[in-house]
């Protein structure tokens, strides 16, 4: 008989052909399949025999049974309403309990409070009366010189007079309680003066219960402070003490020093940017004794005793901090080295005119906020056991010498930018002259395109002096200055456009297509310079005014890059500035490391572990700082409208403009030289002279103008491509330099057919000659914009068709013809300049 799981038929998803087949599969080989498979079926029937013999007997049993439930359920109905009648009737009687006796629960309240007056009366009496008693001992008390007796005696009498509250019998004995606690203050300032001295750590530990049982904890702070201010102070003016030596000893060897170069006269003097290291080092290892010696001497203190010394030196010290950095920055540049001014001098212009603040001067600075931050870091390590709050207020008197600078950074990042702008030459070397011009432009627009880098150079290394020295808690002003700087950059750019105008032999007043025809002595001016420039000086411009192409294409793209780039910093920063979570202890506080991008989890929001952050220190105790403010600038930064650097955005796009109409005013100045006064062409007005003998008549052919003008349209595609495919946005692609070239030609051909077309609507009216080469010269600059693959105008189309349409089909050309072919202004222009030419010649 074959074992049969039954279990398997009850799971969802049951598959007998899998079932049998994995039950064939189970069968020993040596069973035959058939025996195996009766024996499986007789499992499964006599297993489904003893199933249904299951189900029958307990459904016959449940069946018994339901009568007798019924019965149950109606007797636990009957206990139900009859547990319902007596809850009822106890409610009722609580009721009737509370009514009556609802005045003497109130009378027990009343005598409850009285109760309790009278017990604090009489502890108050108690009190007062104990006041009285150690009033009268507490002499006695100081007389026999048991300081903690005395400390306990007076604690007594604090504790009663707080019982016994404002009470004018008592006025006396407040005033005498002040007058003891200073008292016996003033005795235990000698011994514990002493035991700091001599390192008494049991006599610290109870004169510190003496102090802290009168209130005076405070007085314990103040004279561990000033005895160790003192040594501290001393590590301070060890260098004004080494310089005014050195001072000395140059004046007292002042023959022989004279005789020695000056770099061995210098030697000896001890520069702040070497000794200020020095000077850390020994404050971070008394700072670490005592706090060692405090850990075991004042274990409940230690954590912010140490901080309050570190901050009440720093504070002591901080002024002449300032004037020490701000010579030191000084030092580094030899004219204000001379000087003995510093880049606070320079920033109150009290220094002679000339001098400038430059980036050695920051440099300077940041090289010695670096010192203070590897200071700041092993100073947090040191006190890692203090309360963050506490942690932070300290660093933040670390970093205060270099507040007021940081206060004043955009100022000096201003002032550097722009001298290093400045400095930077644009303008060509080559002095102008008659066949120089080109050479002149190409030196130009060759420092215009190399200036570009040198800019964003210089702007990001501003970027880099932001990071370091303020931790980017100053890079909005930093984007505010960027953007000034970009300006006075775009401005020495616009100006040098303008000097370049005249170089090209262009003129905006009176080059501009939509200008009125009033400027004829600037066209004859400007017809005379040209006439002096050679063909090949021509071109020569024409190739340098198209590589200002590429320096607006530069300009743009870099400016662009850079852009997004300080977006991103500014958006960083200000985001985790915003961000900012303190916790109660710097083993939980989650911020980044000093000058190090803080690391963001989307997912926890959690900072990665590390020291604080010269930023967050710095904006600490400014919680509207990294607020509301903050969080507006974060999100306005993510809207695709918002620019970081506005102006600089709006001027980029106004300098490219600003190439574009030089390049087309150059492109299309020789067109509009060849053009010039066409209108006024004897030929046009011209009648064919009578002759005594048949002439053959002879087709006309284009003047020399309109050839001239052909020529050079058909010949600048060539002058376009090579200029297209070292634009760097074009990464060498034949197409976008084939569009690029083709747009530029069919602006000066639009523009070329333009100008044309207002010379033709000044021709007053047409002889039968004129209007025949009219014709030929209208089909021949036809068959140029065709050649360039460009629609010839429809005013330029309309006059042909009229020149070569008999007059008295022209009526029905037109009927025939719609607007798209023919414009009907233009034929009626046409015929009464004929009509005109006939009336004047009849």
């Amino acid at each position: 008989m074959v074992v049969v799981d039954l279990g398997e038929f009850s799971e969802e998803g049951f598959d007998p052909k899998r079932w049998i087949n994995a039950a064939l599969d189970s069968r020993h080989p040596q069973d035959h399949i058939d025996h195996f498979l009766s024996d499986l079926e007789e499992s499964l029937r006599s297993s489904s025999e003893k199933i249904a013999d299951a189900l029958q007997r307990e459904g016959g049993d449940a069946l018994r049974r339901v009568p007798y439930a019924c019965r149950e359920a109606v007797h636990l109905l009957d206990d139900a309403q009859a547990l319902r009648s007596v809850v009822s009737s106890i409610l009722l009687k609580l009721k009737k309990a509370e009514g009556t006796s609802s005045d003497s629960v109130a009378a027990l309240a009343r005598i409850d409070t009285v109760k309790q007056r009278m017990e604090a009366a009489y502890e108050t009496l108690q009190d007062a009366a104990g006041l009285t008693q150690l009033s009268a001992s507490v002499e006695d008390v100081f007389a026999s010189g048991d300081l903690p007796r005395a400390a306990e005696t007076l604690a007594n009498m604090r504790h009663c007079l707080s019982a016994v509250g404002e009470v004018a019998e008592f006025a006396n004995v407040r005033k005498q309680l002040e007058v003891l606690e200073d008292r016996l203050d003033e005795m235990v300032q000698p011994r514990l003066s002493d035991a700091f001295t001599h390192r008494k750590v049991e006599v610290v530990q109870d004169l510190r219960q003496i102090l802290v049982r009168i209130g005076r904890y405070k007085s314990l702070e103040l004279h561990y402070t000033r005895m160790h201010l003192k040594p501290l102070k001393k590590l301070w003016e060890v260098f004004e003490s080494r310089q005014r030596a050195n001072k000395l000893e140059m004046e007292k060897h002042g023959e022989r020093q004279s005789s020695i170069p000056n770099s061995t006269a210098n030697a000896s003097t001890i520069s702040f940017n070497t000794w200020l290291p020095s000077f850390y080092d020994e404050f971070l290892v008394y700072l670490e004794q005592e706090w060692k010696w405090c850990m075991n001497a004042l274990p409940e203190d230690y954590t912010s005793l140490i901080p309050k010394l570190l901050g009440e030196t720093m504070s002591e010290l901080c002024s002449s901090f300032v004037q020490r950095i701000n010579l030191a920055t000084g030092d580094v540049v030899p004219e204000t080295k001379t000087l003995t001014k510093g880049v606070m001098d320079l920033l109150s212009r009290d220094i002679p005119n000339g001098t400038k603040i430059l980036d050695k001067h920051l440099e300077a600075l940041i090289e010695l906020h670096n010192m203070t931050t590897t200071f700041a870091r092993n100073i947090q390590q040191l006190f890692a056991e203090s309360d963050v709050q506490i942690l932070i207020s300290t660093l933040k008197s670390v970093y205060s010498p270099f507040e007021v600078y940081k206060q004043r950074y955009g100022e000096m990042e201003h002032a550097i930018l722009s001298s290093a702008i400045s400095a930077i030459d644009i303008h060509g070397a080559v002095t102008r002259a008659v066949g120089a011009q080109g050479i002149e432009l190409s030196e130009t627009v060759r420092r215009m395109e190399e200036s570009i880098p040198q800019v964003i150079v210089l702007l990001e290394a501003a970027v880099e002096r932001c990071i370091s020295f303020t931790g980017g808690s100053e890079v909005d002003e930093l984007l505010s200055t960027i953007d000034k700087a970009m300006l006075q950059y775009l401005s020495i750019l616009q100006e040098t456009l303008k000097s370049l105008k005249s170089v090209c032999g262009v003129n905006s007043a009176g080059q501009s297509d939509n200008l009125k025809r009033d400027a004829g002595i600037e066209r004859k001016e400007g017809a005379r310079n040209m006439n002096v420039v050679s063909e090949e000086e021509e071109w020569s411009i024409v190739q340098g005014a198209l590589q200002i192409l590429t320096v607006a294409d530069c300009l743009t793209s870099r400016a662009s890059v850079f852009c997004a780039s300080a977006l991103s910093t500014a958006a960083r920063y200000n985001s985790e500035l915003s961000s900012m979570v303190f916790v109660s202890s710097i083993q939980l506080l989650r911020l980044g490391i000093v000058c190090v991008p803080l690391t963001v989890n989307s997912e926890s929001n959690d900072f990665g572990p590390g020291t604080l952050s010269v930023s967050v220190v710095q904006i600490a105790g400014v919680k509207e700082l990294g607020g509301s403010w903050r969080e507006s600038w974060v999100s306005r930064s993510k809207d695709p409208r918002f620019h970081a650097l506005p102006l600089t955005s709006q001027r980029v796009a106004a300098f490219a403009d600003t190439v574009n109409e030089l390049v087309y005013d150059v492109l299309i100045s020789k067109v509009r030289q060849r053009l010039n006064d066409v209108s006024r062409l004897p030929i046009w007005s011209s009648v064919e002279e009578p002759s005594a003998h048949p002439l053959p008549s002879f087709s006309s052919y284009p003047q020399a103008y309109v050839t001239s003008v052909g020529e050079y349209l058909l010949t600048l595609p060539q002058q376009l491509e090579p200029l297209a495919e070292g634009i760097p946005n074009n990464e060498a692609s034949n197409e976008e330099a084939q569009f690029f070239a083709t747009e530029w030609m069919f602006k000066v051909a639009e523009g070329g057919a333009s100008l044309f077309m207002e010379q033709l609507r000044g021709i007053h009216y047409l002889t039968e000659r004129g209007a025949q080469q009219l014709a030929a010269d209208i089909e021949y600059l036809g068959n140029v914009l065709s050649a360039l693959s460009m629609p010839v105008p429809l005013f330029l189309s309309t006059f042909h068709a009229c020149r070569t349409t008999p007059r008295a089909a022209r009526f029905d050309s037109l009927k025939e013809s719609n607007a798209k072919v023919i414009s009907l202004p233009t034929f009626r222009y046409f015929e009464d300049m004929h009509t005109l030419f006939v009336e004047n010649s009849s």
